[in-house]
């Protein structure tokens, strides 16, 4: 079976309501839901459509920027060898974290912080995901990207966002190509 396949196939089988603490019951909804603190788990087909373009290997270490629910979390730890999440909201840092450990996973690590300035004590990362919407591409992700690596990250205006696939090369050079239009909530940028 294709490494896509069986994404896509682990993905039909996951149980969405198991990473939601309330609005269990539309948790079969294609839809985003709040998952409280201003913040939402993303429409399951979007999940889905975000973790094909990282084009996840079983070698991949992948750095997540906001853990959110840990559902997107839980996908990217099933299809690569870690994933280090940082998410700025403690408490859904902790109830993510809870759950992805009860699901059995044990390559996951955490950071509680803001996610605009990556995880730098365990870069580079082959694979970066961007669950929150940014201006412009972070210097400091596009610095933690390994040659030959790959990031989804939402580009925009606090309204409307281009999902991007940003690549870099073996040279170090970038290149980006639209994936779709989307709306994600805003990073918060660190302050010097």
């Amino acid at each position: 079976m294709s490494q896509e396949k069986a994404i896509i196939n682990y993905f039909e089988n996951m149980d969405r309501s198991f990473y939601l603490d309330e609005n269990k019951d539309l948790a079969s909804m294609d839809r985003p839901l709040p998952i409280g603190f201003g913040q939402t788990i993303s429409q399951p087909t979007l999940v889905l459509k975000m973790t094909l373009a990282l084009d996840l290997h079983p070698e991949s270490r992948v750095l997540e920027i906001g853990t959110g629910s840990g559902f997107q979390t839980a996908l990217l730890a099933a299809f690569s060898e870690s994933v280090y999440s940082v998410e700025r909201i403690e408490p859904l840092q902790e109830g993510a974290k809870k759950k992805l450990q009860e699901a059995g996973f044990t390559n996951v690590y955490f950071k509680q912080g803001n996610g605009s300035r990556g995880w730098r004590d365990h870069d580079p990362f082959d694979r970066i995901m961007v669950t929150a919407a940014v201006p412009e591409i972070p210097d400091e992700l596009l610095g933690q990207l390994q040659s030959g690596g790959k990031m989804v990250i939402p580009i925009g205006t606090p309204f409307s966002q281009d999902l991007t696939l940003v690549e870099k090369d073996e040279e170090g050079e970038i290149s980006q190509n639209f994936i779709e239009s989307v709306v994600f909530v805003g990073l918060v940028e660190e302050e010097d």
